[in-house]
């Protein structure tokens, strides 16, 4: 009888600001879990984007993470030295003819977007329902490439992803296990609806311009090369499961399980955000708050006694 896989939980925090409540929550589950079924917890540093990483911030986050009582079983994983990693796939899914460069800006997309002769009509709002990176991309650079020497981004061919994998109904077949909820109450075994993948995902970037890898490419292979078998995130980025499972379909890669959680909110209902200094973790330290006040706060459990490792 095989043995059933490690459970390896994992957080991956941006060095582009102090971390605050809501990271300490998804830490603390993450860490948690992993202990709770005797696996193991990873630390990944995810500052692809060198132009907002910094130095600083990323040794914040290790010392907000030591004094919340964290302890990861292997060095951090940094997204800056996997670039290779990243290229390396990238130039599969363009020999696969999955890939195709796009020049276009924000402005340029706003415009398509409410250009009726640009899709055949004005792309709907989608007040529900959106996918990871807000309204799809509408194909621009899909039907007219850019010029030759324009800085371009690369895009996913979604529609070509699809037929890559066996069509609409074999993509239909995939799912992902969430073991908490999506915003709308999604959980269990959730299968992938192509049809949303095309409307409401539609042809994301994997690579822009100005960074090698987009965090849809990255996160996918770094799971992946972590051995993770559960990720952990805040409710925002359920949007971006199926994505991911597309991509993992993609690459032939392992599938973790999900576990979105709900999202910690200021008094006002606002998602907290890296500029709330109110919440932030160094804040909350520097004025007498305890880790177990960190835990009450959060409706967490205290700490478990932690066994050697």
């Amino acid at each position: 009888m095989s043995r059933p896989a490690e459970h390896v939980e994992r957080f991956a925090p941006s060095p582009n600001g102090f971390l605050h409540l809501g990271h300490a929550f998804s830490a603390i589950l993450a860490h948690d879990a992993a202990r709770a079924a005797g696996g193991r917890f990873l630390l990944r540093i995810e500052d692809i984007d060198q132009g907002r990483a910094r130095p600083e911030y990323e040794q914040a986050i290790i010392e907000d993470l030591r004094w919340l009582g964290l302890r990861w079983d292997a060095p951090p994983m940094r997204q800056s030295q996997r670039m290779a990693v990243y290229a390396r796939a990238l130039d599969d899914l363009r020999a696969r003819g999955l890939l195709y460069p796009c020049a276009c800006t924000r402005k340029d997309i706003a415009q398509a977007l409410a250009a009726p002769q640009e899709v055949g009509g004005a792309m709907p709002a989608l007040p529900d329902g959106r996918g990871p990176d807000g309204p799809p991309y509408p194909g621009t650079c899909r039907r007219t490439p850019p010029a030759p020497g324009a800085p371009v981004a690369w895009r996913l061919d979604m529609r070509a992803a699809i037929a890559a994998l066996g069509g609409a109904s074999a993509v239909g077949r995939l799912s992902m296990r969430e073991l908490g909820a999506g915003p709308g109450g999604e959980t269990g075994l959730l299968r992938l609806d192509p049809d949303w993948l095309i409307a409401r995902c539609g042809d994301v970037v994997l690579a822009r311009k100005d960074v090698a890898a987009s965090y849809h490419l990255a996160v996918v292979l770094d799971d992946a090369a972590q051995g993770v078998t559960h990720v952990t995130r805040g409710q925002d980025l359920f949007a971006a499961a199926p994505l991911h499972r597309l991509l993992q379909a993609l690459f032939g890669l392992p599938v973790p399980v999900w576990r979105h959680h709900r999202l910690i909110r200021d008094a006002a209902g606002r998602r907290l955000a890296k500029r709330d200094r109110d919440a932030g973790l160094r804040e909350l330290r520097a004025a007498g708050v305890t880790p177990g006040q960190i835990r009450r706060m959060l409706d967490l459990p205290p700490a478990r006694q932690a066994s050697p490792r």
